[in-house]
């Protein structure tokens, strides 16, 4: 997450990783680490007001950062929130580089002045040549979204599988982070220790995160956009952060059909090259305002679309349609899912293997949402590696794990 930090020397940006667990006190650490300013010297607030703050006194007045236990999420601080700081001391604040042109220093050509614009223009040809959902995997995302959420909050997650040399994306499991939905909002509370052990679950089935998968809300079926302003954000922070080139953003919401009845569709797009550059030299205005129009993202520059330079682009400039199909992958996904309303406990692997009793046993535990669950407690080293690669194979469990995990489902 990227909080935008306002102090006397401008806006400035500092990354946080988890922003669900940050404290205070550790924002002040990545500010002296990142920025510079000793933790004893800064005075942090969400009011605007602090950087009018003349004296002691004054500073006192502004105590909503106080506590340095208190967490970001409290504060209702998200990716792009201004941070307010004021400091004692002096430091050194990093300026542009400065070239000299004219006559002392190299004179600017045309070319010069053509490569200082940056060119928004569609992107004809997706680096994903197709995306291939499992069938089980993409029932039991829709699923829920349909008849537990009822498409009235936004639900996202994290596509894992395989990419072809061809670019072929195959999409087997859906990991779904913690998380808060609202009807136009989706925040991500991202667990590292928790991605730490579905990075080892997919790796150990010889799969990789290859996508970011959201829902488009029915109240934003009223709006005329493909993608939100937000949504482009989000999609292109997950994408750059990837550093994979098919790496694809899909999107789930309900269609009217011809006999006026909803169905559940699925679209995949890829973000533009030219979107995904933009966002990581942090051209795109991060700071949504309620009245800005949904369908256009801002620029903090001018850029060029067609024969004009704009601040405004519209987002289906950024979106490059990929082709879908399904499959029947190697994974099941009858096992509850984790980060949602209930929580899961060891009644759930309990009532699992008991329904699943007629099948081998490896069958019984390959299904990336179970594994999950073991991986909370077996050793993410020997353990996770030896289980996940007998799935991946679909060899013979050994009976000293079978007999672990039925322990562990009796322990319910």
């Amino acid at each position: 997450m990227m909080l935008r930090v306002r102090s006397r020397d401008g806006l400035e940006r500092v990354s946080v990783e988890n922003a669900h667990s940050t404290t205070v006190s550790e924002l002040k650490r990545i500010i002296q680490t990142q920025l510079g300013i000793p933790i004893h010297n800064q005075t942090l607030s969400t009011n605007q007001n602090l950087l009018l703050a003349k004296s002691v006194d004054d500073l006192l007045r502004f105590t909503d950062m106080s506590n340095p236990d208190t967490p970001l999420s409290s504060l209702n601080l998200s990716h792009g929130s201004i941070v307010f700081l004021t400091y004692d001391g002096e430091r050194r604040v990093a300026g542009p580089a400065f070239n000299p042109a004219g006559s002392f220093g190299r004179k600017m050509t045309m070319d010069d002045l053509i490569a200082k614009q940056m060119r928004v223009t569609r992107q004809e040809n997706p680096h994903c040549e197709l995306v291939s959902f499992d069938r089980d995997c993409a029932n039991a995302f829709q699923h829920y979204v349909n008849d537990t959420l009822a498409f009235a909050v936004k639900r996202g997650g994290f596509m894992y599988g395989t990419v072809s040399e061809e670019g072929k994306v195959e999409v087997d499991f859906i990991y779904e982070p913690p998380q808060l939905g609202t009807e136009e909002n989706l925040m991500f509370f991202r667990d590292p220790e928790e991605e730490k052990l579905v990075e080892a679950i997919a790796m150990g089935l010889g799969m990789r995160k290859v996508g970011f998968i959201f829902t488009q809300t029915i109240s934003q079926d009223k709006k005329d956009y493909t993608l939100s302003n937000r949504e482009v954000l989000q999609a292109a922070e997950y994408h750059a952060e990837s550093g994979l080139k098919e790496w694809v953003t899909a999107v789930v919401k309900l269609e009217v059909n011809e006999d006026m009845a909803a169905d559940v569709h699925f679209e995949a797009f890829q973000m533009s090259d030219v979107c995904v550059k933009l966002f990581k030299e942090q051209w795109f205005l991060t700071e949504i305002k309620e009245d800005d129009d949904p369908k256009l993202s801002k620029m903090n520059k001018d850029v060029v679309v067609g024969v004009k330079d704009t601040r405004e682009v519209d987002n289906d400039f950024f979106l490059v349609v990929v082709k879908i199909a399904d499959h029947q992958g190697p994974l099941s996904s009858t096992f509850p899912i984790e980060n949602r309303k209930t929580q899961l406990t060891m009644k759930a692997l309990k009532n699992h293997l008991e329904r699943t009793k007629n099948l081998p046993f490896v069958k019984r535990i390959s299904d990336f949402h179970l594994l999950l669950v073991l991986a909370r407690v077996l050793d993410l080293n020997a353990d996770v590696p030896a289980l996940t690669e007998c799935v991946q194979t679909q060899t013979s469990v050994p009976e000293g794990y079978q007999i672990l995990i039925e322990s562990m489902a009796n322990t319910a």
